[in-house]
């Protein structure tokens, strides 16, 4: 099968997003699929990126507000892209204009929604959630939904990888949604990773004491994060040091801050995943700030490698909690999170540990793209015969191989 993702969040130096494609490529490239990544770039190209596996850009403007990331502006380009892959299905990985652009394309493949966000999540409930009822800012976001059930009108399939997403797109009148959770890099994370020199030396990094509890917080530095939130709640628990890994816009004034507080350090990212796991493995608990998650990769790395998580009440993150081996707080409630990193402490972090590795076989990103293609090829074999692709050669594109 021949799958176009127009993905409007993929950007190289990306995050949850970019780590998801890059497993999408891999797996196409070793199941006989073709996958192509269209996405917003500085420049049009086509960059072959294994058997079966493209990523092709076209030039888009940069993102007001994070620079790293652009957004499409050229439904014309769009479709000639489509038009000459002649794809069996097309995936749109963002609910805003570009998901629009996808849906009124001529062509005749199957297409889905990838819920990759939850926009009313990540702003209006997070700006108003703590005023305001969610059902009154439904309401008052009525046009979203509304441009939501047209989109939901123009694809076969939407799909979320959450259960807690797709009830609430069902009751605000999104009919094809279905909840195919992701998955982890297989062979990557395990408990088996964990080291106690490691752990031991990022605890004196911030110079604190072996006995001392190390909580990793793993993911973008964006507003949405709420990292902030985690940096004061963790700073107000004694013995306790938070190593923060990632970047974004967010970033430095998230330094200023760990400085200011102490027992904080903010890593940057790690883009070699042997070292991530490692360093995952060998914390002693993850913690999260954000509500909004649609899966929440850090957190199934984090269970995948055997350690307990800190994690609110809303989002998907808490799909990832194992009964005595993690604390969920009442979101975006900083007093919330500190009473639940007390918690955590005062249960026997080694002990929840132990409980965590016993449950730490989750489930792996191919499990999850298989399943995804084979809906995929279920609503092409529904689809009048005429409509399916016949696997064409791939366009003579490629400007060059990375």
């Amino acid at each position: 099968m021949r799958i176009v993702d127009v993905c409007a969040f993929y950007a190289p130096a990306g995050g949850g997003v970019r780590t998801y494609v890059d497993a999408k490529l891999s797996w196409a490239s070793r199941h006989g699929h073709e996958v192509i990544i269209l996405a917003p770039g500085e420049r049009g190209e086509t960059v072959k990126r294994g058997p079966g596996a493209f990523v092709v850009t076209i030039p888009s403007p940069a993102l007001p507000l994070d620079r790293r990331y652009r957004y499409f502006d050229d439904e014309d380009a769009i479709h000639r892209v489509l038009d000459a892959w002649q794809p069996d299905h097309v995936e749109a990985s963002s609910p805003w204009s570009s998901a629009s652009m996808v849906g009124r394309w001529q062509g005749s493949a199957s297409r889905s929604l990838i819920m990759h966000c939850d926009p009313l999540g990540t702003y209006a409930y997070r700006w108003l959630g703590g005023v305001i009822p969610i059902d009154a800012i439904d309401r008052l976001f009525g046009r979203f939904w509304q441009h939501l059930r047209r989109l939901d009108e123009m694809f076969d399939l939407v799909v979320c990888a959450n259960r807690q997403l797709a009830r609430r797109l069902d009751r605000g009148g999104i009919g094809k949604c279905e909840t195919i959770p992701m998955g982890v890099e297989p062979g990557v994370f395990s408990p088996t990773n964990r080291s106690v020199e490691l752990r031991e030396a990022t605890l004196r990094s911030m110079g604190l004491s072996p006995d001392s509890v190390l909580l990793l917080g793993l993911g973008r530095l964006a507003s949405e994060k709420r990292w902030e939130m985690v940096v004061r709640a963790a700073g107000e628990v004694a013995d306790v040091g938070l190593l923060l890994v990632g970047d974004g816009a967010k970033r430095p004034q998230l330094e200023r801050l760990a400085r200011r507080i102490g027992k904080t350090r903010v890593a940057g990212p790690i883009g070699d995943r042997s070292q991530l796991a490692r360093l995952l493995a060998s914390a002693d608990a993850l913690v999260h700030g954000c509500e909004a998650e649609t899966f929440c990769m850090a957190a199934a790395e984090a269970r995948a490698s055997g350690i307990p998580i800190i994690v609110p009440d809303r989002g998907a993150a808490m799909d990832q909690s194992v009964r005595l081996a993690s604390v969920v707080y009442r979101s975006g409630n900083q007093g919330s999170l500190v009473k639940a990193i007390q918690r955590f402490i005062d249960r026997g972090p080694e002990l929840q540990r132990m409980r965590a590795t016993l449950q730490s076989d989750v489930r792996t990103m191919d499990e999850h793209f298989t399943q995804l293609v084979d809906r995929y090829e279920i609503l092409r074999s529904t689809r009048p015969p005429a409509a399916q692709s016949n696997f064409p050669a791939s366009p003579v594109l490629v400007s060059r191989v990375g």
